[in-house]
């Protein structure tokens, strides 16, 4: 750990945990900063860039499985769910949206600092992901979930921004047509690789100035896309 206190998020809405984990952390040397809703969870996250999100998955406004997913869209920062639901099919469901681990509460103050360090490390082995990607005249708000060419928003479909999203978490390495099937349609989809081609033009219909001769978006001939990173 550097000399500087790692950032934990605290995505809960129980006070008495908030109480817990604030006293707890605090005295290991973390700052804490803390969030009752996942509203407010996810300006938290995109403004205060933490280290790590402990994030309880009963929340007032949206599931915390759903605040996973909607993170995961911009941002490899560690997520530790902390929650009551023991069952296996919610910590299977918290993973798959992206969650890096999973503690049943109540837990140990020992087991969670064990589970934090563990996730530093890893954070700071693989990096983690920027909220705005910026492009030339391209941007990216991944946070708010808003593309714009220049000053204009440009309006996509949920599949052209969630194509768009996969290519700027991968900016500057191609991506295979079977892994873009995977990561935006699923593995059902895997086979069906003019999908990809479809959405690709509408795209660079949209974001690019000429769209025959496109300056970010890509083609990597027969084997799939890469979105060009400065």
């Amino acid at each position: 750990m550097s000399d500087v206190a790692p950032t934990v998020l605290v995505i809960e809405d129980e006070p008495q945990m908030r109480r817990f984990l604030k006293a707890s952390l605090e005295s290991h040397d973390y700052h804490l900063v803390e969030a009752v809703t996942a509203r407010e969870g996810l300006a938290q996250a995109s403004g205060r860039n933490p280290d790590v999100i402990l994030l309880d998955l009963g929340l007032p406004d949206l599931d915390g499985i759903e605040l996973t997913r909607r993170v995961r869209e911009w941002s490899r920062v560690p997520i530790i769910v902390i929650s009551a639901r023991g069952r296996e099919q919610d910590k299977i469901a918290a993973l798959d949206a992206g969650a890096d681990d999973y503690l049943t509460k109540p837990f140990g103050m020992g087991e969670l600092l064990a589970r934090l360090r563990v996730a530093l490390r890893r954070a700071a082995a693989d990096g983690a992901g920027e909220p705005v990607f910026t492009l030339g005249d391209l941007r990216v708000d991944l946070a708010a979930r808003l593309v714009f060419r220049g000053n204009a928003e440009v309006h996509l479909t949920p599949i052209e921004y969630k194509l768009l999203t996969a290519l700027v978490r991968h900016a500057g390495r191609v991506l295979t047509h079977r892994q873009l099937l995977q990561d935006v349609w699923g593995p059902n989809s895997v086979d069906h690789t003019h999908y990809v081609r479809v959405y690709m033009t509408q795209l660079r219909h949209k974001l690019e100035v000429d769209p025959s001769r496109p300056k970010y978006l890509l083609t990597e001939p027969g084997v799939g896309y890469r979105l060009k990173a400065e």
